[in-house]
């Protein structure tokens, strides 16, 4: 993952490149700063299909944890998506993106990456 400040630091792209055995990623996050409510949003592009994710998933950070939400379908069910920045240091940090299919009530998480950053 290589990330770079765009914007004086109110915009954000990562470029990700990851994979195993049996599957290969590589895509790209999208974050916009709006000064008006001191909230982000965050999109995601899978070079594989070459469009920005829909809807957008938006949230802030506050005391070193970021919290983003949209509404989105999957598997043709109408499910509320959460993603959770937390243990934010300047060399790591961990993002789990979670489906809630009840309204919130209970999350499932379906992945999980703890970041490091690799020293040049």
């Amino acid at each position: 993952m290589t990330v770079r400040k765009i914007w004086d630091g109110r915009a954000n792209l990562e470029e990700i490149e990851a994979g195993n055995d049996t599957m290969h990623l590589q895509g790209l996050t999208l974050f916009l700063y709006k000064p008006e409510s001191h909230q982000w949003s965050q999109t995601f592009a899978n070079m594989n299909d070459g469009t920005l994710s829909e809807p957008p998933l938006i949230g802030e950070f506050k005391e070193g944890r970021g919290e983003f939400y949209c509404q989105d379908t999957f598997n043709g069910r109408n499910i509320l998506v959460r993603f959770v920045w937390s243990n934010i240091t300047p060399d790591s940090h961990r993002v789990e993106q979670s489906f809630s299919d009840d309204g919130g009530k209970t999350w499932e998480p379906n992945f999980i990456a703890n970041l490091t950053r690799v020293k040049k």
